[in-house]
């Protein structure tokens, strides 16, 4: 019985489109302009952030524990009511090590949200060479961890990504400044130790000032040149999932002494613009998906006007209101299929040209952008459901039609 009824209106509700053909042509290229729309901005503004994302994380650990901040606590709690003279100064932070850190890091690699831990020697010193001095900003890490983190061996512009004791990898700009290349030797001085040490590849951290500055050097020599034996002034981690680095550093705030950092507090700008642009999208989709809906709506509110005669004829002749009412939503929702069907295809061919003419100034895309099924099926499906919703108002005038009045229209 079901597929009978659905027959019948299946059948009854393609003649009706087919009859009026430019109308339900324009409706459907209507219906496609705007799942297009909502497809494409969709894929454009998730590539957009999800680029973003990687060049950010790219150049920075997810969460960072680090040794507490030096504190000066007053000499003495002043009694109520005293008049207090005098203010306690903050104490100029010297760099410290993260207490009991080979325990701490070795509770972290067992987290099961963690992907990654590195545990890091950080300070600043002077990078000389001949005539030229720079100021740097000194890393001290295990490669292979390190490497975990960031990715540093993807970022190697030149030589080859090594770390013995003697050796260091090198900002790009910091080796055009210095005059260095790949096997030059340059002088490490800290306040207390002057090293020498081989260059053995360059780096592009996709930063200009962070080209500048970076100087990377195995963790014993790190350790060393900032008077800190066996010390590791933070812990670097990388997790599974990006957005739960904040709820994970609650956690982990909690259980360890030091300051935990995840990279949305880091980056609190970038998250506010990335919540942002998520809220433009879902503005525009919502809007958009009105236009839809009023506009397959008002096409099928004129049919009904139009097929009053047809309908009437077709309740005389046994159709139930409920015929005439599954009808129109038929009608609704094969428009809002094609539309979408149409519409996905537009988005796709839309992506296909950004990829091909918008590139940045070397010549490639500016970033990936692609249109996930899962994205093409969800919003064809809320096309669709749209359609069927638009049909309402016009199938239940439809189907209230008093048959003997429609046929004397």
């Amino acid at each position: 019985m079901g597929s009978h009824w659905l027959g019948f209106e299946l059948r009854v509700a393609l003649r009706f489109l087919l009859e009026g053909r430019k109308q339900t042509l324009l409706i459907v290229v209507g219906v496609a302009a705007g799942v297009a729309v909502i497809a494409y901005i969709s894929a454009l503004i998730s590539g957009l952030q999800s680029s973003t994302l990687n060049k950010t994380l790219g150049a920075q650990p997810h969460i960072s524990v680090r040794a507490p901040d030096d504190l000066v606590q007053p000499a003495a709690l002043a009694e109520p009511g005293a008049v207090v003279s005098g203010d306690t100064q903050p104490r100029a932070q010297r760099i410290r090590t993260l207490a009991n850190w080979q325990a701490i890091a070795a509770l972290l690699e067992r987290h099961p949200g963690i992907a990654a831990v590195s545990p890091m020697v950080s300070g600043s010193g002077l990078a000389l060479r001949g005539e030229a001095t720079l100021a740097m900003a000194l890393l001290g890490v295990d490669l292979d961890r390190y490497d975990r983190i960031v990715g540093l061996r993807s970022k190697v512009v030149a030589g080859k990504a090594r770390l013995q004791p003697g050796e260091a990898i090198i900002g790009r700009e910091m080796a055009t400044d210095l005059g260095v290349r790949v096997g030059d030797r340059l002088s490490l001085q800290t306040a207390t130790v002057l090293e020498s040490v081989r260059v053995t590849a360059l780096v592009d951290l996709g930063v200009r000032d962070l080209n500048r500055r970076t100087v990377i050097v195995p963790l014993r020599t790190a350790q060393s040149l900032l008077g800190l034996p066996g010390g590791a002034t933070s812990i670097d981690l990388s997790v599974k999932d990006v957005w739960a680095a904040q709820s994970l550093a609650a956690e982990l705030r909690a259980q360890f002494p030091g300051k935990v950092e995840s990279w949305q507090e880091t980056n609190a700008q970038l998250v506010s613009a990335l919540n942002a642009q998520s809220v433009s999208t879902a503005l525009i989709r919502g809007v958009v998906l009105v236009v839809v809906v009023l506009g397959i709506a008002s096409v099928l509110v004129v049919s009904v006007v139009q097929k009053r005669r047809e309908i009437g004829i077709l309740r005389a002749m046994g159709a139930t209101r409920g015929q005439v009412l599954r009808l129109f939503l038929v009608q609704g929702a094969v428009v809002g299929a094609l539309g979408s069907a149409l519409g996905i295809l537009l988005a796709m061919a839309l992506i296909k040209a950004f990829t091909a003419f918008v590139r940045g100034s070397d010549g490639l895309p500016l970033f990936a952008i692609t249109l996930p099924m899962s994205t093409a099926v969800q919003v064809a499906l809320v096309a669709t459901v749209c359609g069927v919703l638009a049909a309402i108002a016009p199938a239940r005038s439809a189907a209230a039609l008093d048959p003997a009045q429609a046929i004397r229209i």
